[in-house]
């Protein structure tokens, strides 16, 4: 059964940092690819960024983003990391975490559909 508990957000200024986790339970988490996903109010959930089962490779959803958000995982802990730099304010909302799909060692924003959704991080950016 997959299982996942999102935490470390919090309220942040523009240009600050925070550093999401993921703890993963319920199954062998080290087999599988992990996604970041977000939520702002009034919008879609929208994929963030994902990570190999190896942790090897990583991919992030907008030009955006990349250079500021930066994804890891420590397999011995079953737990992905989301380190986000030079917050925006466009860049609050809920965050989850779930298992994705992935292709040989390449992941894909694509949850699986037998995982689940970990009750979501709160990241508001505000001066």
């Amino acid at each position: 059964q997959f299982q996942f508990a999102d935490s470390g957000g919090g309220l942040v200024q523009p240009g600050g940092s925070l550093k999401l986790s993921c703890a993963a339970s319920g199954f062998s988490a080290d087999k599988y690819a992990i996604g970041w996903f977000r939520q702002a109010p009034g919008k879609e959930r929208e994929g963030v960024s994902c990570i190999s089962s190896s942790g090897r490779n990583t991919w992030y959803a907008a030009d955006s983003v990349k250079g500021r958000l930066t994804m890891s995982r420590d397999n011995a802990k079953n737990t992905a990391f989301l380190h986000m730099n030079n917050l925006k304010p466009e860049g609050a909302a809920v965050y989850f975490c779930t298992a994705v799909r992935q292709m040989g060692d390449e992941c894909a924003l694509r949850a699986m559909r037998t995982s689940s959704w970990g009750q979501g991080t709160q990241v508001t950016v505000s001066s």
